[in-house]
């Protein structure tokens, strides 16, 4: 969805490209945790993970954003004026056009195309969010596991993830996910790297995922 130029709001963390667009590197904390919102952000290169860590320390992904979709917790802090409950990050360098609170009101006043892309987006992000507590609630860490590096490895086999990456994306603890990869190692299912896990036996993994509850 392309967007007008940023204003003076956008995050300092951003650095300005020559056309208007902000830029953030790798790594940067775009928002955390009790940070109110002052304006929507359009990715249109990159992605940014939005999670939520738990009073253990445990780190959750919700769900990532690029340029299909707009931040839900953004919209949702806009709409009520609230704060964020979770925290988002540049998981890869991002580019994209910052729209600040009060041109977004504007906008969903005025502007039909965006008021549908921003409110199918944030409907579909709600499913999605749904779909992943009843998921944490009623799937087993190993079919969770499992799952996750078959997808990961469909189309290259090495999965570029630590351990502490993994235990985010499944909801789980680190120490569990390497109990659990290194079982895997054991049956000849995958081979532990620094950094990374090559799949070996996809069909093991598909075993696990069909396992019961």
């Amino acid at each position: 969805m392309m967007l007008s130029s940023p204003d003076s709001s956008a995050p300092s963390t951003a650095s300005n490209t020559p056309d208007g667009r902000v830029r953030f590197a790798a790594g940067t904390v775009l928002f955390r945790a009790g940070d109110p919102c002052r304006g929507l952000l359009a990715v249109e290169q990159g992605s940014i993970r939005v999670q939520t860590v738990t009073e253990s320390g445990r780190q959750v992904t919700l769900y990532r954003v690029g340029s299909d979709r707009a931040c839900v917790l953004s919209t949702q802090c806009l709409m009520t004026g609230g704060v964020y409950p979770a925290e988002g990050v540049a998981e890869t360098d991002v580019v994209g056009r910052f729209l600040s609170a009060a041109e977004v009101e504007r906008r969903i006043r005025e502007d039909a195309p965006f008021r549908g892309w921003l409110f199918q987006g944030y409907g579909v992000r709600l499913t999605e969010l749904v779909l992943l507590v009843e998921d944490l609630l009623s799937s087993g860490i190993s079919r969770r596991l499992a799952r996750l590096l078959r997808e990961k490895s469909a189309t290259d086999r090495v999965v570029r993830l630590t351990h502490q990456d993994i235990a985010g994306e499944i909801g789980s603890a680190r120490e569990v996910v390497s109990r659990h990869l290194k079982d895997l190692e054991r049956r000849g299912a995958v081979a532990l790297g620094r950094g990374s896990v090559s799949v070996l036996r996809p069909d093991v993994l598909e075993a696990l995922e069909m396992l019961p509850d």
